[in-house]
């Protein structure tokens, strides 16, 4: 049978109740949390571009959206060779222009070929409130990057400076960009980014992101913080990061032209940033044909239709109708 007073030292009992002991340990105290742990508790998970929570977010559909992901793509390998290099792309449109199906092929893509370094998809409607906050974004970028088995220096670092400051979840976003992600960049700079290494950031839906309350909302006298000055924070930090001389990565912000965010990107870092807005330049008309003609197809094989179907004719919506009540 296992001792209560396993491991004391140093004790003694007098009478029936009264116990001194020194270094006394209950078998069945838990062991304290390691860094890795500790680190996962402030991660936004479904925020992960491949999180089970976005299994069924939109994706591009093949063949579609390809001249998009063809410039992200290209832009985040080569951009160096640009007539003048900009650190940061943000790929914008209106509600519906694809941003979300965009980031989420593009993020597939980089991971096959090894260049992702790490994900952040916020979104508003999502069940997970960390995916609607600023909060957890800094730590679930630095938990990619330990993650990586290519950052294994880097991700020491990390985990050391979670041990050294245990409250630095509760820091500004400035502050855990500096300790969780810069300043284990720069201890690692005496070894130069080997060829292996990730090369871009991906964060998409900036705009959902929605502001986090510090003081009583109840109170008048008290103005609530707005998501613009939440959403411009994050902007502020990535554009440091991004301006950093030992900082290796790209960064791809995608979110709907939003006031605050677009005059961030004209007025504070129009110097450092490659605007993408989707606009007709990449045929969304084409796109939504080629996605029809391939449901088409689908329908034909399935319901074994001629190759001339559907014909130009109403009579074909009709058909289509009794199919599908058929098939």
């Amino acid at each position: 049978m296992s001792s209560h007073f396993k491991k004391a030292s140093n004790f003694n009992i007098e009478g029936d109740t009264h116990i001194y002991a020194k270094n006394y340990n209950h078998y069945s105290e838990r062991p304290p949390k390691s860094s890795i742990e500790k680190l996962r508790e402030h991660v936004a998970a479904g925020a992960l571009h491949n999180s089970a929570e976005r299994y069924d977010a939109p994706k591009c559909h093949p063949e579609t959206r390809v001249a998009v992901q063809k410039e992200v793509v290209s832009w985040i390998c080569d951009g160096d060779s640009d007539d003048q290099p900009k650190d940061i792309m943000w790929v914008t449109g209106p509600a519906g222009s694809g941003k979300t199906a965009i980031m989420g092929s593009v993020a597939n893509i980089c991971q096959g070929k090894g260049i992702l370094g790490a994900t952040h998809f916020f979104s508003s409607f999502s069940g997970s409130a960390n995916r609607r906050s600023k909060h957890c974004l800094v730590p679930t970028l630095a938990y990619q990057f330990v993650q990586h088995k290519a950052m294994t220096q880097v991700a020491a670092r990390i985990l050391s400076a979670v041990e050294d400051n245990p409250v630095i979840f509760e820091q500004n976003l400035e502050v855990q960009l500096d300790q969780l992600i810069l300043e284990p960049l720069r201890a690692c700079q005496d070894r130069p980014p080997l060829p292996e290494w990730p090369k871009v950031i991906l964060i998409d839906g900036l705009d959902e992101c929605e502001a986090e309350q510090y003081h009583d909302t109840t109170r008048s006298d008290i103005s609530p913080r707005s998501k613009e000055e939440d959403q411009t924070e994050i902007l502020s930090v990535l554009k440091k990061a991004a301006s950093d001389s030992d900082f290796p990565f790209r960064i791809v912000i995608a979110s709907r032209p939003e006031h605050a965010i677009q005059s961030f990107f004209t007025e504070v870092a129009h110097s450092v940033t490659r605007k993408l807005f989707l606009d007709e330049k990449y045929n969304p008309d084409a796109d939504m044909k080629l996605f029809l003609e391939s449901k088409f197809a689908i329908v034909r094989r399935r319901c074994h239709l001629p190759s001339s179907w559907p014909r130009e004719d109403g009579d074909s919506w009709k058909d289509l109708a009794r199919i599908l009540t058929n098939c």
